[in-house]
């Protein structure tokens, strides 16, 4: 029951954090055309729960040459980079406005956390995004994989889109949700006033 119960939370805080099974069925469509690109989070795992601050992601792809050579040229048909988004959920939300977001994921009410995409969390790729400008957005990559450090305890988004050589994001993507749990006796702050820890609010929602 308890498994259960974290998995709607993760779903809820999925959805207002950015997720929609409209996405997932765009997505489905797309993995469905024979020759189309595709790329597939392959750790960590949806719903995964954690105690390291550590997150080794890795993806596969297919289809959709990695081309570092021609990283920041010219578009090139079937080639390109990754870009890596996480975000982390905030610990805090106001109950109406996750209601708000789940119901509506991709409009204004969207809920927005503190990205990992610089030099100091996700490493040489972040040194990288910090380079071209995009550090709190993405991280781009050229191998299938990238290492983010000093993650604190909470919920995390991860994103992972094709890319062309120019940056341009494509249509295919990957999502997976995680959580990195805190040691015992020192989980988040207590919330201010008006304000519900994430997790709670999520899981009283439908």
């Amino acid at each position: 029951m308890a498994a259960v119960a974290l998995a709607a939370v993760a779903l809820a805080l999925a959805l207002a954090f950015g997720g929609s099974e409209g996405s997932d069925a765009a997505k489905a469509g797309s993995e469905a055309a024979p020759g189309a690109p595709t790329v597939e989070i392959i750790s960590p795992r949806n719903g995964a729960r954690q105690i390291s601050h550590a997150a080794v992601v890795k993806v596969a792809v297919d289809n959709f040459q990695l081309a570092p050579h021609h990283f920041g040229g010219e578009p090139q048909l079937g080639e390109g980079h990754l870009r890596f988004s996480l975000k982390r959920v905030p610990d805090c939300v106001e109950p109406k406005k996750l209601a708000d977001a789940i119901k509506s994921p991709v409009g204004n009410g969207r809920l927005l956390g503190k990205s990992f995409d610089y030099a100091r969390y996700a490493g040489p790729n972040g040194a990288l995004a910090e380079r071209i400008g995009s550090a709190g957005g993405y991280s781009p990559a050229t191998r299938p994989e990238i290492y983010y450090h000093g993650l604190v305890p909470g919920f995390y988004r991860l994103v992972v889109n094709l890319a062309q050589n120019s940056g341009m994001t494509t249509q295919f993507h990957d999502v997976t949700n995680f959580q990195i749990l805190a040691r015992p006796g020192h989980g988040p702050k207590p919330c201010s006033a008006g304000k519900v820890p994430s997790a709670k609010a999520a899981s009283r929602l439908e």
